[in-house]
């Protein structure tokens, strides 16, 4: 934190205050400050303070009312932390709150300075980077705010993912907060929370930095022990640690995590899985409130994406058979067959669709349809609808995003079509195989997705032809098909029905 003035110095507490040539409302405005701007105060007359303003590198007057007088003296550090106490919770009152903190530490003597100014000027830090990323409802203050802070230290990063843009703190004063022996555990909490988020990490960067992004998340989280934690810090660390693991699941599948290279030596994909899906249960959501209730949804969203890792298949009754094997480098190639059909060879393919010898045989001999994806395919997902007929599959493209691929015989022949979880921007989002009802020919699926910040969950029926949407509902108990013809392992396996 930089605050190196030792003479006089005031603190801004209004937005817009002008600083003048001369200590008269007439005079003319030099510059507009801001609340958190510190000046060096050189004298006062008629009502104002005659300032040095040195981030402006210019001096001139402000009105006493705009600034409050500080000292930075032991004798009054006490009464800045009990200011920067009640800032910490003040939402709108970062900058002022993070001048305050600095002049704390300014004041306060070494060997009595705890983590806690530093757990508060994060916090503020973090709410400031917030503010700043909610563009429906921007402050037209923010980017005063955010140059106000630049002088203390405070360093924000932008991280665009889809189009939008996202300020993130840069986790400097959390890092400070853990190398605190001393350090409270709820203030511990707080600073791997901010520093183990998802949305703050960038998109772009290639899959094994972050694959070791995501372990270091894990070894942070692991860190944190829930004893002596509110219930509501306890769920958030749960609800994270889910993400997180979800990711970590993900990265070892895909090759960019080695057995046992992820924090608590998981060893393999499933039990990884099996961690993200144990920390999800131990949520209790109605602790979170409706403030932080997304942070929930978007662990309970995260960890369905991944529902199938580790998953073993079942064996397929036919006669429709899907094989799954190496395409091109990064690629999975999926091909249908049917085991009544005679494969070009003359021969009828096996569950495996391997020759004889053990070699693979042509990727297109006796198919009836083929696709390659870089996604991972969950084989263990695969659902045979005989009445169709037709099969559905569940692919993930991405961590957090699994889409339904379904087989179906048309009247030219047999066909895949995916189902998207959204539009548009995949980001957050799962499609859940819910059920089929064989006398009007619809398929049942759960559907949910983020989008724009917020989640949303649906029930549809679709047309098995065309996959067009006949209904749709909040909830499946008002849609009567559900109910009749819906799937038992989804009901019973799926986090759509929390």
């Amino acid at each position: 934190m930089i605050l190196a003035f030792t003479a006089a110095l005031a603190i801004v507490v209004q937005d817009h205050a002008a600083l003048r040539a001369a200590p008269r409302t007439g005079g003319t405005e030099l510059e507009r400050l801001w609340q958190g701007d510190v000046l060096e105060v050189r004298g006062e007359q008629a009502g104002y303070l005659k300032v040095y303003d040195h981030r402006h590198e210019r001096g001139g007057y402000v009105r006493e009312d705009a600034g409050r007088r500080i000292e930075l003296t032991e004798t009054a550090a006490s009464d800045l932390l009990a200011v920067l106490r009640f800032l910490r919770d003040s939402p709108g009152s970062e900058a002022l709150g993070i001048s305050y903190g600095a002049a704390y530490l300014k004041a306060a003597p070494a060997q009595a300075i705890t983590a806690e100014p530093f757990d508060a000027i994060a916090q503020m830090a973090e709410r400031l980077a917030d503010r700043a990323s909610g563009a429906a409802n921007l402050d037209p203050n923010l980017a005063a705010h955010l140059e106000v802070v630049e002088q203390f230290g405070i360093h924000l990063r932008s991280v665009e993912r889809n189009g939008r843009v996202r300020m993130c703190y840069d986790g400097e004063l959390f890092h400070r907060v853990l190398s605190f022996p001393g350090a409270q555990a709820e203030a511990r909490a707080r600073a791997v929370l901010g520093l183990t988020r998802s949305d703050c990490i960038d998109p772009a960067v290639d899959p094994l930095t972050r694959a070791a992004a995501d372990v270091v998340r894990a070894r942070l989280l692991d860190e944190i022990k829930d004893d002596d934690l509110s219930t509501l810090t306890r769920s958030r660390l749960h609800a994270r640690r889910a993400v997180v693991w979800a990711a970590v699941a993900y990265a070892t599948e895909r090759g960019a995590i080695g057995p046992g290279a992820s924090a608590g030596e998981p060893g393999s994909v499933g039990t990884a899985a099996e961690r993200a899906l144990s920390e999800l249960i131990a949520v209790h959501a109605d602790d979170l409130g409706e403030d932080l209730k997304g942070e929930y949804l978007d662990a309970l969203v995260r960890v369905s994406a991944g529902r199938w890792a580790g998953s073993v298949p079942a064996p397929q009754p036919g006669p429709f058979m899907l094989s799954a094997l190496p395409g091109d480098p990064g690629q999975t190639c999926v091909t249908l067959r049917d085991a009544r059909r005679p494969n070009a060879e003359g021969h009828t393919p096996d569950a495996g669709a391997l020759t004889p010898n053990g070699g693979a045989r042509p990727p297109n001999a006796g198919a009836l349809i083929r696709r390659c994806t870089y996604g991972l395919v969950r084989m263990a997902s695969l659902q045979s609808i005989p009445r169709g007929p037709a099969l559905v599959l569940a692919v993930q493209p991405l961590d957090s995003w699994r889409e339904l691929w379904v087989f179906h015989e048309s009247a030219d022949g047999w066909t895949i079509d995916v189902i998207s979880p959204g539009l548009d921007d995949p980001q957050e989002g799962y499609v859940d195989f819910a059920g089929y009802v064989p006398g009007s020919r619809r398929l049942l699926i759960a559907r949910e997705v983020k989008d724009r910040g917020r989640f949303r969950l649906s029930f549809e029926e679709l047309r098995l032809d065309d996959l067009a949407l006949v209904r749709q509902a909040s909830a499946p108990e008002l849609l009567p098909d559900f109910g009749r013809w819906g799937d038992v392992v989804w009901r019973r396996e799926s986090l759509a029905l929390r």
